[in-house]
């Protein structure tokens, strides 16, 4: 069974997510939908894309759609996948779901209520370039692990790019920072107390954010982003015997993970693969009830929990404990 998956919006990430599914056997966008008819018309033309809708409410009601991408600007996640939960849709919302555990767990409710799944899309979590560094972790390649350091950056110039209004929750944490929490909570599990540090600029959100966690077994993680940085992702997982270093871990697009021990750099290659092709493909097995959703409620309360927590650490200026 192919499943049918409907688009909210015409984001510009949109062109990554169509691209990934477009050879995939499982996965079938069928309709668009914006606020302007004419520009989803064009816009379904343009990506082969069968139907186009002129209003978010009326791709909701398609008979067709088994499940909603939503791409929409962070402030507005948990609205629309609550409105197409209760519509009866299941959805992939873009990262970060949110900023609010309540709100999270205010989307997870309406999911469980409604009988519908509910997924947050860090694509990079699908990736097999991740699923190795987790093995390598596991099987001790590093020794007692010690340290996660992330960083993810890259200069946004236009002043009307919407990462960088507080009205739609923007922010260099909330854009890119959200991978750092995420790959470093998927190593050392979720932090107990954190501390962070931030710079401002757009219309108030932080332009520049760096952060100390500490987690269970003395483990720390440090890092850092930035919408006004150059550009830069990196992961290194360090531990007592060595480090294992992702120079493209979020992206995926050259899988290698560099594994540093002895004064030795073994190089680990992985075979490329479209992450944002497998995390559709994921739920849709999902919806057909031939698979689990890799990222469920427990990840995407513990992502909004850990999130809202560096906020609040860095506008008070005091570390903020979570357990």
């Amino acid at each position: 069974m192919t499943v049918k998956w409907g688009i909210l919006s015409t984001a510009k990430i949109n062109d990554l997510f169509l691209a990934g599914v477009r050879e995939s056997p499982a996965v079938d966008v069928v309709v668009v939908a914006s606020r302007d008819r004419a520009r989803a018309e064009s816009y379904a033309r343009e990506h082969g894309i069968q139907r186009a809708h002129g209003s978010y409410e009326d791709l909701l009601a398609d008979p067709e759609i088994d499940v909603v991408y939503n791409p929409l600007p962070n402030s507005m996640h948990v609205e629309w996948s609550v409105r197409a939960l209760k519509a009866g849709k299941h959805v992939l919302c873009e990262k970060p779901l949110s900023r609010r555990l309540t709100e999270v767990e205010r989307a997870f409710d309406n999911a469980e209520r409604q009988g519908r799944l509910l997924m947050e899309a860090f694509m990079y979590r699908h990736n097999p370039q991740t699923r190795r560094l987790s093995e390598l972790v596991v099987e001790g390649a590093i020794g007692r692990l010690r340290l996660v350091r992330a960083a993810f950056s890259f200069a946004a110039h236009d002043p009307a790019n919407i990462r960088l209004s507080a009205g739609l929750d923007g922010g260099a944490l909330m854009d890119v920072g959200c991978y750092c929490v995420s790959g470093a909570r998927l190593i050392a599990g979720e932090p107990q107390r954190v501390s962070a540090e931030q710079v401002l600029g757009g219309d108030g959100v932080d332009v520049a954010f760096a952060a100390t966690m500490r987690f269970n077994d003395d483990v720390l993680g440090h890092f850092d982003a930035g919408l006004a940085l150059a550009a830069r992702d990196e992961l290194e997982v360090v531990g007592e015997d060595g480090s294992l270093f992702l120079d493209d871990p979020w992206h995926c697009r050259t899988p290698l993970i560099e594994l540093r021990r002895d004064g030795e750099v073994e190089r680990i290659e992985i075979e490329a693969a479209d992450s944002y092709r497998l995390e559709a493909e994921n739920l849709s097995a999902a919806i057909r009830g031939d698979a689990s959703p890799l990222l469920g409620r427990e990840d995407a309360a513990g992502q909004a929990r850990a999130i809202e927590a560096l906020y609040q650490a860095a506008d008070s200026g005091n570390s903020v404990r979570l357990t």
